[in-house]
């Protein structure tokens, strides 16, 4: 049975805001699966990569090319994985999921050594999503990354704020001797931060602690950014990166620096993703 006014419209918006997609097509794609947000956009996505419509960008000059550490991703689909596997082969690639799409982390093999991983459930999402924790190791230094991407849309904030309880309370189970870095796209908004009492005082939100500076402070931004094609002005600092110092002696990981990523349009006319990427430079005094 279709849903009645208001929650018709939620379920479109919440289908096209995950699914980067327009409302007739989460519509079609929702009322096809019986309105079940979860198995909608698993027929969704599972479609896309069976007619082939999930296009790679051609492949830039190596200058272009960051070498980061550890890169955190989110929204990852299985073709596209299965391509960073070929072409990013100096990375390790820990996925958060194998269906419908996930996230992931890759670890510069070179300089991090992988050592387990943990997939943490959030039991009640309505969009698959989960928190995804890798240990590892840099230069001798314990490492805790989690990465996340937090139930989306405003209607689901009351889930967003019990899923940021659960990222805020595993990062402080880590053992203390490890470097914890969590970065993902939060979805959150500063009022919902609030109303969880906040970030413990272990726990720093890196865009903060560097002074909150302006030119890095909106990862989703409709006046910049057209993919969505989004009339309304609409800002929103979605994806943060919180970080815990290790209380053991050693080696010290101290955040230095902030920028965005993903400013420019690829040659199709669109940018790299409806939200900016965020390249966090830390240092690590031995």
């Amino acid at each position: 049975m279709e849903p009645a006014g208001e929650k018709l419209h939620l379920l479109r918006e919440e289908f096209a805001s995950v699914a980067s997609c327009d409302a007739s097509v989460a519509q079609h794609y929702l009322s096809e699966n019986d309105w079940e947000m979860e198995r909608a956009l698993n027929s969704y996505f599972e479609s896309q990569v069976e007619e082939g419509a999930l296009k790679f960008r051609p492949e830039p000059e190596p200058k272009s090319w960051y070498s980061p550490d550890v890169v955190f991703l989110q929204e990852v689909i299985p073709p596209h994985c299965s391509y960073l596997k070929k072409r990013a082969s100096d990375y390790e690639i820990i996925t958060g999921g194998e269906e419908g799409y996930f996230t992931a982390i890759m670890l510069k093999k070179s300089r991090v050594k992988f050592k387990s991983q943990e997939i943490i459930p959030f039991p009640n999402t309505e969009m698959m999503r989960n928190l995804l924790c890798v240990h590892a190791s840099v230069l001798g230094n314990e490492l805790c990354l989690m990465t996340s991407h937090l139930e989306s849309t405003r209607g689901h904030a009351k889930e967003r704020m019990n899923q940021l309880k659960m990222v805020l309370r595993k990062m402080q189970e880590a053992p203390e001797s490890a470097s914890v870095i969590f970065a993902g796209d939060t979805n959150l908004r500063d009022p919902e931060v609030t109303k969880c009492g906040g970030l413990p005082s272990n726990i720093l939100d890196v865009w903060e602690f560097l002074g909150k500076p302006k030119h890095c402070q909106y990862t989703w931004d409709t006046q910049k950014n057209s993919n969505l094609g989004i009339p309304a002005i609409s800002k929103h600092r979605f994806d943060r990166i919180f970080f815990r110092a290790a209380a053991a002696e050693g080696g010290q990981i101290i955040p230095q620096s902030l920028d965005l990523l993903g400013l420019e349009k690829l040659d199709c006319g669109r940018f790299p993703s409806d939200h900016w990427g965020l390249l966090c430079n830390l240092d690590i005094i031995l």
